[in-house]
């Protein structure tokens, strides 16, 4: 496996990791439950929290744009399911693996001769 496939799933496995474990901790501290609306409000609990949330929402739009299009042009398939582990699971989760899986293909598509 290259450096960079290496890299992204290293990035990948943070991404769920982190994410989960403050998911997690929300989650304690909201009675056991996990309330889509009070997680969305505690974003913007202050104006520092508000902005993360805006940088990663706009990232995040950005981003899976980026793997639609990306997706389509590499001929990778189900690319919906980066859209729902963003969603279901974490960005910093999602985005990461679909670089690993893209640095797959583009390193077999080199190899084959293909790559451009």
């Amino acid at each position: 496996m290259s450096l960079p496939r290496i890299l992204y799933l290293a990035l990948a496995i943070a991404g769920l990791v982190m994410t989960w474990y403050f998911n997690l901790q929300f989650i304690e501290e909201s009675g056991g439950s996990f309330d889509v609306g009070e997680f969305i409000a505690a974003g913007a609990n202050n104006a520092a929290s508000a902005s993360l949330s805006w940088d990663l929402a706009i990232a995040c739009i950005a981003g899976l744009l980026w793997i639609f299009f990306e997706s389509k042009r590499l001929g990778l398939r189900f690319f919906w399911i980066y859209i729902v582990l963003a969603f279901s699971v974490a960005f910093a989760f999602a985005f990461p693996l679909f670089l690993f899986v893209r640095q797959g293909k583009l390193e077999s598509m080199r190899d084959a001769g293909q790559a451009g």
